[in-house]
């Protein structure tokens, strides 16, 4: 996000989001072009608040979101680096603009007996903490599903951002260059397939960018390198970013296929017994042979695999975990491939996208080949937003926000996420019911 005169924050580009959104966006133009949808804003964490300044300096920065276009450099470049962009969408983009009138944020004050906040503004230049009362912040964004699905992604990495700059601000740039660097080195000896996935929680976009551009000089550096190590003989590759702006500023591939909002909708618009299955054929019929790396736990990943048919698994390049224990999901899919009679040794993948660090996906890795799977990591905050707090020396974590804006409804009709962390759901809770009791989830 480029910062302006006036603190406020923008995104860098319209094309500063992650590919997904686009991919989605197409789709919902093909086949829900009249849906309305409404998306709502969570923050998880009871003990930290924003600022009044900082609400008052996002709901600012939002008004002027509507100043971002697609540029024709960037109209170029999508249509070559994503074939699968049909003229027609990407005219439309290109005439697309946010209407920030779409966007509600509200600002509740602190409740006196509410939790103590972790964090406290810190003072201005003159010593006053002005406009430093502390409260929780409400966004809903409400309008044309086309239209709507793409302020999730630019609105939780703008308020991350001024959070980071008005209320923890103990935290500096130090190393960071240094440590992107050497995790890109460990995940590629250890031969890891990764991207970058760290947009939407980022601390800022300078420094996704700066992640982007070491992981780009570390995997050049690796692939000069004869005497690299190359753990099991199998080399790592970084596959590029989910954020389509910086990958059209750095010429590297644009990551990303399709999030759990698709299926949400399909199964609220089109009833949920074969939401899965649907969702997956509407998406085939958009983009045949491409993009073809399924989301299995909308509704649970036990209850994908229930319509997850002998073709179908076939077709499709591989599966994606997103919640649950990811070290329960590559031997349950080999189950399921195995039941189905579909070859997966080394022709399948499975991408890890849940809160993946270092430790984690060298294990992933480990298990995932043992396997027979191929295995790629999708890797957001560890990259783009892993600091220490200046005050600790180093030694206490200064946290990300544990956010997220999902889809709350379409069509009037309220949206539902079970996952595989079965006690976490989100959704109206009559929905809820309704989805666990049409999958037979007693969780």
């Amino acid at each position: 996000m480029s910062q302006r005169k006036d603190r406020l924050i923008l995104p860098g580009s319209i094309i500063d989001t992650d590919l997904y959104k686009f991919t989605m966006q197409q789709a919902v133009l093909r086949y829900f072009p009249e849906v309305q949808a409404t998306y709502r804003f969570t923050h998880r964490d009871k003990d930290i608040y924003f600022s009044r300044e900082c609400y008052e300096l996002f709901v600012e920065s939002v008004k002027h979101f509507d100043e971002l276009g697609l540029t024709d450099p960037e109209h170029v470049w999508l249509a070559k680096a994503c074939p699968y962009f049909s003229a027609e969408y990407l005219n439309y983009l290109a005439k697309f603009r946010f209407k920030p009138e779409q966007v509600k944020v509200t600002f509740h004050p602190k409740d006196p007996s509410a939790p103590v906040s972790r964090y406290q503004p810190p003072p201005h230049e003159d010593g006053t903490r002005g406009r430093d009362e502390l409260g929780k912040i409400e966004i809903e964004a409400t309008g044309p599903w086309h239209e709507t699905i793409l302020w999730e992604v630019p609105l939780m990495a703008c308020l991350s951002e001024l959070f980071f700059t008005t209320v923890d601000t103990d935290w500096s740039y130090d190393g960071q260059e240094e440590n992107a660097y050497g995790k890109a080195c460990t995940y590629l000896e250890h031969g890891c397939t990764f991207s970058e996935f760290g947009t939407r929680r980022r601390r800022s976009y300078y420094i996704q960018d700066l992640v982007v551009q070491t992981l780009i000089r570390a995997y050049n550096d690796y692939q000069k390198d004869e005497t690299a190590q190359k753990v099991g003989g199998n080399g790592g590759e970084l596959m590029g970013t989910s954020n389509v702006h910086l990958a059209y500023k750095h010429s590297i591939m644009p990551i990303g296929t399709i999030a759990h909002e698709w299926f949400m909708a399909v199964g609220a618009l089109r009833g949920y017994e074969h939401a899965n299955a649907l969702g997956l054929k509407l998406w085939e019929d958009v983009y045949h042979d491409a993009l073809l790396l399924a989301l299995t736990d909308t509704f649970s990943t036990e209850a994908f695999f229930r319509d997850f048919t002998k073709e179908r698994a076939e077709r499709w390049a591989g599966l994606r975990q997103d919640s649950g224990n990811p070290f329960v999901y590559a031997p349950r899919a080999k189950e399921k491939y195995e039941a189905l009679g579909v070859e997966y040794k080394d022709k399948k993948t499975i991408i890890y996208s849940d809160s993946v660090d270092v430790e984690k996906a060298l294990k992933l890795q480990t298990q995932t080949r043992e396997i027979g799977f191929l295995a790629s990591f999708g890797i957001g905050t560890s990259l783009t937003n892993d600091f220490r707090s200046v005050s600790s020396g180093g030694k206490e974590k200064s946290k990300a926000l544990n956010m997220v804006i999902k889809l709350g409804s379409v069509g009037g009709q309220p949206c539902v996420k079970i996952s595989d962390e079965l006690s976490k759901n989100t959704g109206d809770p009559a929905a809820v019911r309704l989805v666990k009791e049409t999958f037979n989830i007693n969780a």
